[in-house]
């Protein structure tokens, strides 16, 4: 008898053991094969995909929409694709010309010893590339207003430009504030941690009798300051730059999200009914609570 019983528990156990495998694997198969989106993949807006090239072509072959991000990426790289997204293809050779002869005209004179001039036409060049970038965010559907991309490139492009985009001209002296002193301190720690560099090196110069009235110390410390918030400029101009740009696209999207002016509060008496699970459990504890019932509308 004993026998019989250990040899059932020994079968149950295998059943047991068996189903437990089969289910397991069930339920991987099940789990790694199984959609949890229904959604058409050609109707997803998803951010899995940050660029694709394909989009961007078929874009540009007029097969399918869009969006911005998607065009001043391509952009970026292929130059003149946004005027050929936007409908524009007669912009294409002012675009190529800008940008092509500025910079023909500054390599040519910089193998002629002419940098200065080479500089100004490299310059040029870029100025010609930025306005090309600036062409194409304006003409993408301009009449979609409010459009949070747009924005948002308007201050990678202009920063505050996403600004007036929003209409919020008020944060204009708050940003090109901040931005504007954040420089000018990066310019002065700049000047300053020059000068005291020159000194430093001038007093340990074997070849140069320094009878400055600062030490060599004292020009190394300060050297080290000057230039140690001079990063820190850096860093807040950098950090108020994407600010801004975080503003600009944030407030786009919310620019319908309106609240008005009517609220209202609302008071009522309530009265709390006890689970009935639980009334057995501590019937004394499980009694019918009254209060007050407050109901906030906006």
């Amino acid at each position: 008898m004993k026998h019989l019983k250990l040899h059932c528990i020994l079968l149950a156990a295998v059943i047991a053991a068996v189903a437990c495998v089969d289910a397991s694997a069930q339920f991987r198969s099940e789990a790694f094969s199984q959609s949890y989106n229904n959604d058409d993949p050609s109707k997803v807006d998803s951010t899995e995909v940050l660029f694709s090239f394909k989009d961007y072509f078929a874009g540009l072959r007029h097969e399918k929409e869009i969006g911005i991000g998607t065009m001043a990426g391509g952009s970026a790289l292929l130059i003149g694709g946004a005027q050929i997204y936007n409908n524009q293809k007669w912009k294409l050779p002012i675009v190529y010309g800008a940008i092509g002869g500025s910079l023909g005209a500054g390599i040519y004179l910089n193998s002629t010893g002419r940098k200065d001039a080479a500089k100004w036409c490299f310059i040029g060049a870029g100025l010609a590339y930025w306005a090309t970038a600036m062409d194409g965010v304006i003409n993408y559907r301009p009449n979609d207003y409010p459009h949070p991309g747009t924005a948002t490139l308007y201050s990678i492009l202009v920063p505050g430009l996403g600004q007036i985009y929003n209409h919020e001209y008020w944060k204009l002296p708050v940003y090109l504030g901040a931005i504007g002193f954040a420089v000018h301190y990066y310019s002065d720690c700049q000047k300053n941690y020059m000068r005291f560099r020159n000194i430093y090196l001038q007093a340990n110069d074997p070849d140069i009798e320094y009878t400055g009235p600062i030490t060599s110390e004292q020009a190394l410390y300060y050297r080290n300051v000057y230039r140690r918030y001079r990063d820190y400029s850096v860093l807040a101009i950098a950090a108020l730059y994407f600010l801004q740009v975080i503003d600009a696209n944030v407030f786009a999207y919310m620019h319908n999200f309106e609240v008005d002016d009517d609220i209202a509060l609302r008071v009522a008496p309530t009265m709390i009914l006890p689970e009935r699970q639980f009334a057995s459990i501590n019937p004394v504890s499980q009694q019918a609570a009254f209060g007050l019932r407050l109901g906030l509308s906006f």
